[in-house]
């Protein structure tokens, strides 16, 4: 009795702590008009789901006058590694910003995590400026500190902290070479160069490039199965699928419409793909593990190895498996039949869109996550503690 007690116990704490942890930086934001701009770049970049996907964070808001210099010139792709440069990975509020050790500190950021910064040019400076300024600068040598704290905006302690600055923080290089817009991409060429040849060339040889040529400026996303992947035990031989059959399983490994790895950390719901049609669902389901990233498809499921290329709007990972849909793949039951594929390549699917001072932030409060469902076995577990502890 007394273990059980514990572990009901133990399970109570963790419930609590997942409700207390949620954050949604979109909910957060809206309360506050000044950064609606922000907010909406957030969204536009996903960056918003990468925020809400991690712990222990602080976002450096600007507001609408000072976020114009920055995204007035830029395309998308620029303004997105622009921002991530302003999601520092551990948390600051206005106490700790004075209490920095030696005055000076250098913090990662998400620009860091991408895999696109240079040496240490996804870091942030952060000094202790004394009389009551904290200053805020590319770690780069040389870098001056050109933006300064103004205040706090919203603090749920030690999980996020939202500190508006007063101008953007710059990193050398990161406005000056911005990455090929959707309509340059070379689909082909960036696969070939990640170790996906074989998926190259099936994609080609298919016609399937013309569709994700298509669905491109919309967005898409690709998970691209490496050259090891083909010869693994179990994959069944391509050459024997139809036309009809090779393009669905080609599609299968697409999605119209942009999600970096921080939206599909997200992603609750089975997604479509652009192989979903009337003849199959062909969705993937996904779910994670710390940062690591797994999708699955009834068959079979892969992670995602590396990322390509992140542009917005294109994103294309690499992975470890072929991923096999079960509406062809699937054990067949005694006597039934199964599906019919698709008899003419899609030319498009559904977007999949998975949507989307202490006390000055108090008093604008929005932003946890509502978790009802969360909340009703919480006192479920509470009601059977309590009844347990008293019974023994």
């Amino acid at each position: 009795m007394v273990a059980l007690n514990h572990y009901l116990i133990f399970c109570l704490l963790f419930a609590l702590n997942a409700v207390v942890s949620a954050h949604n930086i979109t909910e957060i934001l809206s309360g506050f008009p000044e950064y609606s701009d922000y907010n909406n770049f957030l969204s536009q970049t996903k960056l918003s789901d990468e925020i809400n996907s991690r712990q222990t964070l602080t976002v450096l808001v600007l507001s609408n006058g000072a976020l114009s210099s920055l995204t007035a010139k830029h395309p998308l792709s620029v303004i997105k590694k622009a921002l991530s440069l302003h999601v520092v990975l551990d948390y600051f509020d206005p106490k700790k910003l004075h209490q920095i050790s030696q005055g000076s500190t250098l913090s990662t950021t998400l620009y860091q995590t991408s895999g696109n910064a240079p040496g240490n040019l996804g870091f942030v400076n952060i000094t202790d400026l004394k009389g009551g300024k904290v200053g805020f600068g590319s770690a780069a040598p040389g870098s001056k500190l050109d933006s300064t704290y103004v205040k706090p905006v919203k603090q749920i302690p030690y999980n996020i902290s939202i500190l508006e600055i007063s101008a953007p923080i710059i990193a050398p290089g990161i406005l000056t070479a911005p990455a090929p817009s959707a309509s340059d991409a070379n689909i082909t060429a960036l696969l070939e160069k990640a170790g996906c040849k074989t998926f190259a060339s099936l994609i080609v040889s298919s016609g399937v490039i013309k569709t994700y040529m298509t669905a491109v400026e919309k967005g898409l996303t690709l998970f691209a199965p490496n050259d090891e992947a083909f010869k693994a035990a179990g994959v069944p031989d391509l050459s024997k699928l139809t036309n009809a059959e090779l393009v669905s399983v080609l599609l299968y490994h697409s999605l119209a419409g942009y999600s970096p790895k921080g939206t599909l950390k997200t992603t609750s719901s089975p997604i479509k793909t652009l192989a979903t049609n009337g003849a199959g669902k062909y969705e993937l389901t996904v779910s994670t593990a710390g940062d690591a990233v797994t999708l699955h498809t009834g068959v079979d499921s892969s992670r995602l190895a590396d990322t390509v290329t992140d542009s917005t709007p294109l994103v294309i990972f690499t992975v470890d498996n072929v991923l096999l849909p079960a509406e062809l793949f699937a054990p067949t039951p005694l006597g039934a039949s199964p599906p019919a594929p698709p008899m003419e390549t899609p030319g498009g699917a559904p977007a999949n869109s998975p949507e989307a001072d202490a006390e000055n932030s108090t008093a604008k409060g929005a932003g946890h996550m509502h978790a009802p469902a969360l909340l009703t076995a919480l006192f479920t577990i509470s009601a059977t503690v309590t009844f347990s502890i008293f019974l023994s």
